[in-house]
């Protein structure tokens, strides 16, 4: 039996296929009166029609599905930006087809392509680099792109992040509050725009706040691990500098402090006080309880989605750098000298 088409619901109700067809698409639903809107629903259910998707792709040249890229699907850092994106989109009829590329820049190309091959209408980037080839190879295809949570050097294509240099000036202000004017960095890697703004905006931090930037020394993770910031926690206290606090560029590598501190033979915060960053899930149940700058993901999804929605209506026409406010979360990790 073949499936039933929307000439043949209009026949049923002895009106125009056009309306139907207005009927059946949430997009345009709304010129329709509720009575109309009513009872073609209800024929539509009834001859159980389904709406033919790749035929409407080809006619309109829109897929419906946004391809998100995210380096870590695992990583609490992603889930509620998804979730974000996910429910902007829904309700505009859009949704998300979520792909885990990883940090290997053939292994992104080629999931970049895959969805490109799928005709995803645009592309949300959670793994960009400040000098990225991937972004560069999306560019040449022409589909409309955002990044989200990174950013690039160039500004070549909208991104949505958090004020780095606000979310540093918090955490340097807390621990010289606290007494502290030594007080370490560990910075995330300096090829993410997350790692080297962090960096920067703390030795901004320092400046303003009249501190030694000899006496507050920087080392920079190769990833943001809990692994990688022990290392280089150790790395810190094994210095003269005797620093007596430490500023994060994520929670992994705030708990690698932890670790560093208890391999040391001291305890946080009696021996080191510790700033994480992202306020990431749980980060309130370890021991201590984690000062930590807060990050809004959901709002960030949120917000990476409008953007992409606006450059596919033809509404944002140029490149927009949105920075999301951070808030400082003051647990049990920092305490005063």
């Amino acid at each position: 039996m073949s499936k039933p088409t929307i000439k043949q619901i209009a026949q049923a109700l002895d009106i125009h296929p056009s309306t139907v067809s207005r009927v059946l698409n949430p997009l345009t639903r709304h010129r329709i009166g509720d009575d109309m809107v009513a009872r073609v629903l209800k024929a539509a259910q009834d001859l159980h029609y389904s709406p033919n998707r790749i035929a409407a792709a080809l006619r309109t040249r829109r897929s419906g599905t946004i391809g998100v890229v995210v380096p870590d699907i695992g990583s609490p850092v992603f889930p509620p930006i998804v979730l974000g994106i996910e429910n902007t989109l829904a309700r505009h009829c859009y949704i998300p087809i979520v792909a885990n590329a990883g940090g290997d820049k053939a292994r992104q190309t080629f999931v970049v392509d895959q969805l490109l091959a799928r005709q995803v209408d645009g592309l949300i980037l959670a793994t960009a680099e400040r000098n990225d080839p991937v972004v560069a190879h999306c560019l040449e295809q022409g589909v409309p792109i955002v990044m989200v949570n990174r950013s690039d050097d160039a500004g070549r294509v909208s991104s949505v992040v958090g004020d780095n240099q606000q979310a540093m000036a918090l955490a340097v202000r807390h621990l010289q509050a606290l007494g502290h004017r030594r007080i370490g960095h560990i910075a995330g890697p300096a090829s993410l725009s997350t790692g080297h703004e962090r960096e920067a905006g703390f030795l901004q931090a320092l400046a303003a706040c009249g501190l030694s930037v000899a006496q507050c020394p920087v080392v920079r993770a190769p990833a943001y691990t809990e692994e990688a910031g022990r290392a280089a926690c150790a790395g810190l206290l094994a210095r003269r500098s005797r620093i007596t606090a430490v500023v994060a560029a994520n929670d992994f590598l705030a708990l690698g402090c932890y670790a560093a501190v208890r391999e040391a033979g001291g305890s946080c915060p009696d021996d080191l006080s510790v700033v994480g960053h992202n306020d990431m899930l749980l980060m309130h149940a370890v021991a201590p309880a984690l000062t930590t700058i807060r990050i809004p993901f959901y709002e960030m999804g949120a917000r990476a989605a409008a953007l992409m929605l606006g450059a596919l209506d033809g509404s944002a026409t140029t490149t927009a750098r949105t920075l999301l406010a951070p808030e400082l979360v003051v647990r049990a990790s920092t305490r005063a000298l």
